[in-house]
């Protein structure tokens, strides 16, 4: 029974990345995803930015609901909380990649402080509470979903690198080629369907 407990978080994780990818599994997070898949140093950029606000804003929220909300039976309040916490916590991981990389912050330009509209982050917070996850398990999951995500922008980014060279018919060019794209990646996430599961 311990290992099995100790293993849960684990499973988690990998669930969150692969099996139920919050990306192309629940299509939570599309819009930047779509927007900013041109290039792979910019998509990595954006996609570390997730995984580290989606990690962090996960275990804030986990906290703030669990010692704040729920005692004072304020749990209606969870979406406008998570909210907050997620803006407040992108505009530091804003200021912070402003001061150490201009040339990534140039690169993200508007998208960087649409991260805090990013439904992917504010569903991940909402999961875990439905899920009810321990404060380990949630931070797992925060962590697995936005590796997920990171890994689904970058290789779409690496896709699309590789179709500016290629000869596409007139019809598909753009978002058309892309949504393509996107739906096949979300057919092959599909198929680690019932290998692992973290609800």
């Amino acid at each position: 029974m311990e290992a099995s407990v100790l293993l849960r978080p684990i499973i988690i994780l990998f669930a969150a990345v692969f099996t139920e990818n919050i990306l192309l599994a629940r299509f939570l997070g599309m819009c930047s995803f779509l927007s900013v898949s041109r290039q792979v140093k910019t998509a990595f950029g954006l996609g570390f930015a997730v995984v580290f606000v989606m990690t962090f804003t996960v275990a804030l929220d986990w906290l703030a609901y669990k010692y704040i909300l729920l005692p004072l039976n304020l749990y209606y309040l969870r979406f406008l909380v998570f909210i907050v916490i997620i803006a407040a916590f992108v505009q530091f991981v804003e200021m912070v990649i402003e001061r150490f990389s201009p040339v990534l912050y140039q690169n993200l330009g508007i998208f960087l402080p649409l991260i805090t509209v990013n439904c992917a982050i504010l569903g991940a917070s909402l999961f875990m509470v439905i899920r009810d996850y321990s404060f380990f398990e949630g931070v797992m999951f925060g962590l697995g979903s936005g590796i997920g995500w990171m890994l689904a922008i970058v290789a779409m980014a690496g896709i699309r690198q590789r179709l500016s060279a290629a000869k596409i018919p007139e019809g598909l060019q753009g978002p058309g080629i892309t949504l393509i794209i996107a739906g096949l990646m979300a057919l092959a996430f599909i198929g680690f369907t019932g290998v692992l599961s973290g609800g």
